[in-house]
């Protein structure tokens, strides 16, 4: 009997697995709140420089000190980052006269409040020849969740999905407060980066616990809905983000939500599949009874027993520890391992190139930030009818693709047809969010249960790798302009074309060691018919 098999008496989408789904939910929803932060909380508002107000220019109205204390720009706003190194009276005579010495801002700068009250850029004046270092702390941050995909990838496959997933809500509460109360920058991104290790748990186990106790059929609605859960709580950061326009506060209310995720972590059950593959039969066995309770499907309590689940999923039995090495060690994992971290990086590099540059649309970045979120809830419920009906596989090509055609039509749109422009980024938006669905799932059920987090934390790494480089591409756009659209346009596109060479998982039953791999010709055993399954196991 396979584990899929004991799902199935047990109703493998049931009440309990409901109520699983359920409590994976809110920390689910809460962390978009972190990981898009940075297009709130290091915005740079319009500014320039700071006036001397010694002198005669104490006298003149504040357009004209502009006047004759900062140079324009071409298209008429005041430089943000150059000054008259002396009051240029002539130019309220002749405003025409260009050939003036110009130097960088003498005395700070005076930003416009209007939209954000503070933000980093503003407190630690990150600007002008230091914005490179703003559009780093987005890259700090992401550093942080590539290293914690590693270390929690590891740390949940030895001691279990559940201890190590509370603590994850521990560090990221601890550290994201942290953040809020940091007296300068370099402690700010210290704590930005120790924020990011700790959320990458939520990101990943919660993935991988609520797709464990689902039967075949239903992986797919499990995977869409904790994926639409990160949807309503990216579009809930733009109104958030709204009313709070104070960095520091802005912090803390991101931060707080994260204190009932730690209420709700005691009604979650440990994966069963992880129990039985390291021995633990008899919680194995609880937590199926609990499961068998909730769905009402009683008559199961006397059917199986814990020796018998000892047989459902066959191990190792020297009490192996896997790791990092073992998604490496055989040809086809190794295979596998390649092809899905190339696509990983793809899928993350095309949303966060995407989601980390909301501007230049004519929009205000909380209007453009919304659009672009609510887009992901119909692309996501789009592409739950497309993975059962075409597969995991096509799903995830042509979706890639499809987005880096979109950021490939807007580099030949016009700046000024800004309407056009906002529909087709859009449309990319929702592309990518879609391909970001569907790699979730995807992987998730290519990888084997001794390895699955192991798995997960891999990819979690090269996806995060591309992110963190994403804020660093943007910045080639004072090389070339396209430069970054082209750059992210040709990954989306080569990603697309690499995840044609994954296997096929529609309708195939979750491996459970490397050798369920290794033993068949297309990485994936095709599922067997449950009811011939349990044909088999009574002649047997």
């Amino acid at each position: 009997m396979k584990f899929e098999n004991i799902l199935e008496e047990t109703d493998g989408c049931g009440w309990f697995q409901i109520l699983i789904i359920t409590l994976l939910c809110v920390p689910r929803v809460i962390l978009p709140f972190n990981f898009l932060l940075h297009n709130f909380i290091a915005a740079v508002p319009a500014h320039h420089c700071a006036l001397d107000d010694a002198g005669v220019i104490r006298n003149l109205t504040q357009e004209q000190r502009l006047t004759v204390s900062v140079p324009v720009e071409e298209d008429g706003t005041p430089s943000s980052c150059k000054m008259f190194l002396e009051p240029q009276f002539h130019l309220l005579i002749n405003p025409n006269d260009s050939d003036l010495v110009k130097v960088p801002c003498q005395n700070g700068w005076v930003y416009d409040n209007s939209t954000f009250k503070s933000t980093i850029a503003t407190e630690w004046d990150l600007v002008c020849n230091r914005t490179a270092m703003n559009k780093v702390t987005a890259t700090i941050f992401f550093v942080g969740v590539m290293m914690g995909a590693i270390a929690f990838g590891t740390l949940s496959d030895k001691f279990g999905r559940k201890p190590m997933l509370l603590v994850s809500y521990i560090l990221s509460i601890v550290f994201g407060f942290s953040c809020a109360f940091s007296n300068s920058y370099t402690m700010f991104i210290v704590m930005r980066f120790l924020t990011g290790f700790g959320l990458t748990g939520i990101s990943i186990i919660s993935t991988v616990l609520s797709v464990e106790w689902v039967d075949i059929k239903h992986r797919a609605l499990i995977g869409i809905s904790g994926s639409l859960a990160w949807s309503v709580g990216n579009i809930m950061l733009a109104g958030i983000a709204y009313q709070v326009n104070d960095w520091r506060l802005l912090m803390i209310a991101v931060s707080v939500p994260l204190s009932l995720a730690i209420v709700t972590w005691w009604w979650l059950p440990e994966s069963a599949r992880w129990l039985i593959a390291n021995g633990e039969v008899e919680k194995a066995h609880l937590y199926l009874q609990k499961c068998a309770y909730f769905n009402n499907k009683k008559d199961f309590l006397s059917k199986i027993k814990p020796e018998d689940l000892s047989n459902v999923v066959v191990v190792d039995k020297s009490n192996k520890t896997y790791s990092y090495l073992d998604l490496v060690r055989t040809p086809k994992m190794r295979r596998l391992a390649l092809l899905t971290g190339i696509v990983w990086y793809g899928v993350a590099s095309t949303y966060y190139g995407i989601s980390l540059n909301i501007t230049g649309f004519g929009l205000s970045v909380y209007l453009t930030h919304f659009i672009f979120s609510a887009i992901e809830i119909p692309a996501k419920i789009i592409v739950y009818f497309c993975l059962d009906t075409f597969g995991r596989k096509l799903c995830q090509a042509s979706t890639l693709l499809l987005a880096g055609t979109c950021i490939a039509i807007n580099m030949f749109v016009p700046k000024g047809q800004w309407h056009l422009r906002t529909i087709v980024a859009v449309l990319g938006k929702g592309l990518s969010e879609a391909s970001f669905t569907t790699v979730i799932l995807h992987t998730t059920e290519i990888y084997p249960t001794v390895v699955r987090q192991n798995g997960l934390g891999y990819t979690n790494f090269m996806a995060r790798l591309g992110v963190s480089i994403a804020p660093l591409i943007i910045l080639l756009e004072e090389v070339w302009k396209p430069l970054p659209e082209v750059i992210i346009c040709c990954v989306s596109i080569l990603s697309g074309l690499v995840a044609f060479l994954l296997p096929e998982t529609h309708n195939v039953r979750l491996p459970e060691t490397i050798e369920d791999i290794e033993k068949t010709s297309d990485h994936q055993a095709k599922d067997i018919p449950l009811q011939e399954d349990r044909t088999t196991q009574q002649t047997t």
